[in-house]
């Protein structure tokens, strides 16, 4: 798991990184296979095809709700770009995979209309990627959502986390934002 958060906003883009000493197909049946994302994310159910709707359970929220999310382009074992929500807050996901000489990386942007909620987005896709580690490691899950991103953050400043490109946050750490 990564103790020190990835994300980083280029432009209106958050980008989250993970690297997993496996083959890209190996990592692409991580990220799309029902029965492995139940594992990390949640399970999903529908049929899953470029233009087509799935619904997927958000197993860490409160209340565990099922969400739609529409499969924008899907270029196996390389791009998924989904989106989800009401088009005025539509969340819009891409993740793409790298692989060089055995050694996959993920890289998973948010494009957000706004950065204004870019600290609280954040560490929410960090922990999913870190539950996404521990499941491909069959190691223990991390903590609690909200607790384990003030236990494991409480230090790093707003503005560290998203590399001072938000600078009106620098002076306010993770965990004093994340505990009110």
């Amino acid at each position: 798991m990564s103790p020190t958060p990835t994300g980083r906003l280029f432009g209106n883009d958050l980008v989250l990184t993970r690297t997993f000493r496996a083959p890209v197909d190996d990592v692409w049946a991580s990220l799309t296979d029902p029965a492995r994302t139940a594992r990390w994310f949640g399970p999903w159910e529908g049929d899953a095809a470029p233009g087509r709707t799935i619904k997927v359970q958000m197993a860490h929220e409160e209340g565990k709700h099922w969400m739609d999310f529409t499969i924008d382009a899907c270029d196996a074992p390389n791009r998924l770009s989904v989106s989800a929500g009401e088009e005025s807050d539509r969340w819009r996901l891409e993740l793409t995979l790298t692989e060089t000489a055995g050694v996959t990386e993920l890289r998973f942007t948010q494009h957000l209309t706004s950065t204004s909620a870019a600290g609280e987005i954040g560490p929410g896709w960090e922990y999913y990627l870190d539950c996404l580690v521990a499941a491909r490691e069959d190691a223990p899950m991390p903590g609690e959502y909200l607790a384990g991103r003030v236990s494991r953050w409480a230090s790093i400043s707003l503005g560290e986390y998203l590399a001072g490109r938000v600078s009106r946050w620098a002076s306010i750490s993770l965990g004093e934002y994340l505990a009110r």
